[in-house]
């Protein structure tokens, strides 16, 4: 195999070869044991391995491609980003390539997804616990996740305000009256993950 020509594009490189192939790709997805590219010149024979290895460079960029029209519609977080491309196709060795890639250049960032999502649900959230779960379900890690919700609820306003929709829903599952209606609206407070002041500060100004 031969590579009749190689071009420099807008995308990356554009590369003809002998069996008719024409596609482009971006240095940066061809391997570390390839030779240097500027050894990769027109007329030169290419084996297998190195036709493989231009291939799957190719694969990366339209995956790339896929991955940033996805990131223009919405936030992205990896985990998500990964399941979308393989949905559509690419392998996971492509997929995990373009978003380590995608990670390098901050277009991709977990924990500023985290943050986004949970800003976005508040107004709908049921508790802290349930905010958590969601977001782990998205493949979030657990730190990441708990570091974004702490982030988010920083300030006690806003988790307070959290708390007392929660417990307008649930009023008629808990009594409140006496000392055994308050331990168990506490119990449930802090089962559903709101922190020991908002739950303080709340039953306090009852």
């Amino acid at each position: 195999m031969f590579i009749i020509s190689l071009k420099t594009e807008a995308a990356g490189e554009r590369i003809e070869l002998s069996d008719g192939s024409l596609f482009s790709f971006k240095v940066c997805y061809l391997p570390p044991e390839m030779p240097a590219y500027h050894d990769i010149a027109e007329g030169r024979e290419i084996n297998a391995a190195e036709e493989e290895a231009f291939r799957f460079a190719a694969e990366c960029l339209r995956a790339e491609k896929t991955a940033l029209r996805l990131i223009a519609r919405a936030e992205q977080c990896g985990p998500n980003l990964m399941r979308k491309l393989e949905k559509r196709k690419f392998t996971a060795a492509c997929a995990g390539a373009v978003i380590s890639r995608l990670y390098e250049l901050k277009l991709v960032d977990d924990r500023r997804f985290a943050r986004l999502w949970l800003e976005s649900r508040l107004r709908l959230a049921r508790s802290p616990r349930r905010l958590l779960s969601s977001l782990c379900g998205h493949g979030i890690d657990r730190d990441d996740a708990e570091a974004a919700l702490k982030a988010v609820l920083n300030e006690e306003e806003t988790e307070l305000a959290l708390l007392k929709r929660f417990v307008k829903k649930h009023s008629r599952k808990v009594g409140r009256e006496g000392e055994d209606g308050e331990r168990s609206l506490k119990y449930l407070l802090k089962s559903e993950g709101f922190s020991p002041q908002a739950i303080t500060r709340f039953l306090d100004e009852e």
